[in-house]
């Protein structure tokens, strides 16, 4: 059981003040009865709630998968540069969304938004192994020398230990990396401490969740129930 207006306000019909307004305006129903007090206390597992004529469809929580740019940090707020929130769509946007794990400011690919705190931590713990895999390109040829040593488990400068990772060549300087973690700035790292500059980055799936290759760059959609659980399907 719940307040009405904090219902509302969390699937995104407005500020608390805005929902008010609804209200009184007699534009809110619950089992077909008109609300008339805005803490009136409703089950939204039994009763039907509807504004304006339209079912309120509750969800608890969202689940969205976006095609990140170039140009946006993965914050909620930042004082200099645009954040990925900026990207949502009026009908995706509510109280309490976060990017579920970062991805640099110059790197592309999936990124989940969610404001669900312990999916996020289940998708990102090390202890979990959720792989991440992401397409690469170098500013020299990757060899099967940088395979084993990712393969080993690179060591940053600073003594910082990763763990056993994956590297497939493509072609060159292109391939893809599989990691279970997600240290700060450690794909482009580890890389590095191999002697080679990574000159692009795209994340392209978490788990078994591909990103959908409809998605243009900064577009964005829900999460369906399938695509959520593929995150965490053992391959």
């Amino acid at each position: 059981m719940d307040r009405i207006d904090k219902i509302l306000v969390a699937q995104n019909f407005g500020s608390r003040k805005e929902v008010h307004k609804l209200i009184k305006s007699k534009a809110v129903t619950v089992d077909g009865e008109c609300v008339t007090k805005v803490d009136m206390k409703v089950d939204t597992a039994v009763n039907v709630i509807t504004v304006a004529g339209q079912v309120v469809e509750f969800k608890e929580h969202l689940y969205i998968m976006m095609n990140k740019p170039q140009g946006y940090v993965c914050a909620t707020e930042d004082k200099v540069s645009k954040t990925v929130l900026e990207l949502l769509p009026p009908n995706l946007q509510r109280k309490g969304l976060f990017p579920a794990g970062r991805l640099d400011k110059d790197t592309e690919g999936l990124l989940i938004i969610t404001d669900d705190g312990d999916f996020a931590h289940r998708m990102l713990a090390p202890k979990k192994h959720v792989s991440k895999r992401y397409y690469v390109e170098t500013d020299k040829e990757i060899t099967e020398d940088t395979i084993k040593a990712f393969e080993k488990g690179i060591i940053f400068r600073d003594g910082t230990k990763c763990l056993p990772a994956k590297l497939e060549i493509l072609e060159n300087n292109r391939g893809i990396v599989e990691i279970c973690e997600g240290k700060f700035h450690q794909i482009k790292k580890m890389f590095n401490v191999c002697r080679l500059n990574v000159t692009f980055l795209k994340r392209i799936s978490i788990g078994n969740l591909n990103l959908d290759s409809n998605l243009t760059i900064g577009q964005c959609r829900e999460l369906t129930k399938i695509e959520k659980n593929a995150i965490f399907l053992v391959k």
